[in-house]
């Protein structure tokens, strides 16, 4: 059973910056790509970022490119989104996602992803 926890999530004000996290706590090395996706209310889940196995060859969605950095520390099992200059339009829950460990390459695609979070809540207002 693979478990996704995400963190960071939170009310900031327009122009800051946040810091989500993603682990997988228990076995380590059981999880190919990873990314990030985002769901506002009454809006469909969209993709936002995406990284491969060993941290390499970040895949940016359109929505959130420039804005956002992707990074991933595989031994740990833990991945990290940087987000810079928010504005009230990125309010949404964010949502970790992995892929199964035979599947390396990066993905836009949810349906391409096995193992979920619950979702972490970003509310940017003033």
């Amino acid at each position: 059973q693979v478990v996704l926890v995400e963190s960071g999530g939170g009310l900031v004000q327009p122009g800051e910056p946040l810091r989500l996290s993603c682990t997988s706590p228990g076995r380590t090395f059981n999880l190919g790509a990873m990314g990030w996706f985002r769901q506002a209310p009454g809006k469909d889940r969209e993709f936002v970022a995406a990284i491969t196995w060993n941290g390499r060859s970040p895949l940016y969605g359109d929505s959130m490119k420039g804005q956002v950095t992707i990074s991933r520390q595989h031994a740990r099992n833990t991945m990290h989104l940087q987000m810079d200059s928010l504005k009230p339009e990125d309010t949404a829950v964010y949502y970790c996602a992995a892929r199964r460990l035979e599947d390396t390459t990066t993905s836009s695609s949810a349906t391409d992803y096995a193992y979920w979070g619950q979702g972490a809540q970003v509310t940017v207002s003033s």
